[in-house]
C-alpha cells in the first residue's frame, strides 16, 4: 500500500449469486485531491463505493482509511474516523427542517448521552450554539442558507442533494464519497455543485466521486479509475483517459 493514499483498496472481490459485480478491483485517493471513478452502467461503481463503507462486505480484498485497515468496522465507527458517503437518491429527513437535517449530523455531541444533560447543560448549550453556527456557515457555502427553516421534503431534487453534501460536511469528514452528485440536476445547479466541490476541497477537504456527466467529472477531477464488468480497465488523469481507447471502447462506445 502507498502511505501517500488517503484511502486505499486492493484486490475487492463481490460475488452476488455465483456473478461477480466486483473482480479485483483496486482504487486509490491521493489526500486533498478529487478523485472520478467512471465505467459503463453495471460496471460495479456502487458496488465499490458500499464496499469502501463496509455497506456490504468483500469476500475478499483490503481496505484502508487514514493508513488503518477498516474492512472489519462497521459503516457508522468508519463515518467516525472521517469517511462520509452520499448516495445516488439523496437520503433526508424529509419531516424535520432543512437546519435539523445539518444539526443531527454533528458527531460527539455532549447530549447524546442522557446523564450529561444534567451534569454538563452549560457545555451543552455551547456545543450546541457553535453547531448551529457551523451549519449555518456550511448551508451559507453552499447556497442553503435561505431554507434552513424549511421543511427538508420541500427541497428540489437537486437542493436536497446539496442538503446531503452539506450534512456531510458537518462531519467535519476527512473523506467524502460522492455517488453521482449531479445526477437528476438541472446544468445551472450542476455548475454550482461543482463550485461548491471545488470550494470545499480548497480547503482541504477530499472527495471520490462516482459520475457518469463526463463534463462533471473532467473539470473536476485529479485523477480518474475507469471500472469495466467489475474490475480495473484504466486509471490515469483525466487527458489520458480521455484518449485511452480501451476507454473510448468500453465506456464511450467508440
Amino acid at each position: 500500500m502507498q502511505t501517500s493514499a488517503v484511502l486505499s483498496a486492493r484486490g475487492l472481490v463481490k460475488t452476488f449469486g455465483g456473478i461477480k459485480a466486483v473482480n479485483e478491483a483496486s482504487i486509490e485517493v491521493a489526500p486533498g485531491s478529487i478523485t472520478g471513478l467512471i465505467g459503463p452502467n453495471g460496471a460495479g461503481k456502487t458496488t465499490v463505493f458500499n464496499l469502501l463503507s463496509n455497506f456490504i462486505r468483500p469476500d475478499q480484498g483490503k481496505v484502508f482509511f487514514d493508513g488503518e485497515s477498516i474492512e472489519s468496522l462497521q459503516p457508522h465507527e468508519i463515518a467516525q474516523r472521517g469517511m462520509i458517503r452520499t448516495f445516488q437518491v439523496a437520503r433526508v429527513l424529509s419531516r424535520l427542517s432543512v437546519m435539523d437535517n445539518m444539526l443531527l449530523a454533528a458527531q460527539k455531541q455532549t447530549g447524546e448521552n442522557f446523564l450529561n444533560t444534567w451534569l454538563f447543560s452549560k457545555r451543552i448549550r455551547q456545543e450546541e450554539r457553535e453547531n448551529r453556527d457551523r451549519a449555518i456557515e456550511i448551508l451559507q457555502s453552499v447556497g442553503l442558507a435561505a431554507k434552513a427553516n424549511d421543511y427538508a421534503g420541500a427541497l428540489s431534487g437537486g437542493q436536497r442533494k446539496l442538503l446531503e453534501i452539506a450534512r456531510a460536511l458537518m462531519t467535519r469528514p476527512k473523506l467524502v464519497l460522492l455517488d453521482e452528485p449531479a445526477a437528476g440536476v438541472n446544468p445551472t445547479l450542476i455548475n454550482q455543485i461543482c463550485e461548491y466541490i471545488q470550494y470545499w476541497n480548497q480547503q482541504g477537504l477530499t472527495f471520490l466521486i462516482i459520475e457518469h456527466n463526463m463534463d462533471v467529472i473532467m473539470s473536476l477531477c485529479d485523477r480518474v479509475w475507469v471500472l469495466a464488468e467489475g474490475t480495473n480497465l484504466a486509471d490515469g488523469s483525466p487527458t489520458e483517459i480521455q484518449s485511452n481507447p480501451k476507454v473510448l471502447e468500453a465506456y464511450l462506445g467508440q
